[in-house]
């Protein structure tokens, strides 16, 4: 999918589906890290934090601890995988777009399902988080579907790359 490098509405949203997944990556890192550098009642509070944190003074067995550490190795691989797909959204690439949908996409609907809808968590960060991902979503899809080929005999274009930079 090959377009102009200069078609406005088209680097407009891949910009803005970039900057939101970069936004999305670092604060997902920054958790991850977090979460990992806490001990587990730290952890648990910090992960719920929409509910009361005396409610999560707990004795945790040692197992809750490796899979709450767990959880935190996982927020920081999604968040560096968004982080780095962000910079090939930006210069166009259908399948960076792709992959940061599933990853980030994926990591969001299990928030939202179990602990948004839940209400374990405070609407900042979470759930704004869960926003810009959609968003991110939705804004690079509709990049991708502007920049498609317009004729079934578009043969010569690349079908991996929404625009060129060249």
């Amino acid at each position: 999918m090959t377009t102009t490098a200069n078609n406005p509405r088209i680097n407009t949203l891949l910009g803005l589906a970039a900057a939101l997944w970069v936004i999305w990556g670092l604060v997902h890192m920054f958790a991850g890290l977090a979460t990992i550098g806490r001990d587990t009642t730290g952890a648990v509070q910090g992960i719920a934090d929409g509910v009361e944190p005396d409610r999560l003074e707990l004795d945790y067995p040692d197992a809750v601890g490796g899979i709450i550490n767990q959880h935190g190795f996982n927020l920081l691989w999604i968040g560096a995988v968004t982080l780095v797909s962000a910079w090939f959204i930006w210069r166009g690439s259908l399948h960076a777009i792709l992959l940061a949908a599933l990853v980030g996409g994926l990591a969001d609907i299990g928030y939202f399902l179990f602990l948004d809808v839940g209400g374990y968590v405070n609407f900042f960060p979470g759930t704004v988080m869960t926003i810009f991902s959609a968003t991110a979503i939705i804004t690079s899809f509709s990049a991708a579907y502007l920049g498609r080929p317009q004729s079934s005999n578009a043969t010569t274009a690349e079908p991996t790359k929404i625009r060129s930079l060249s």
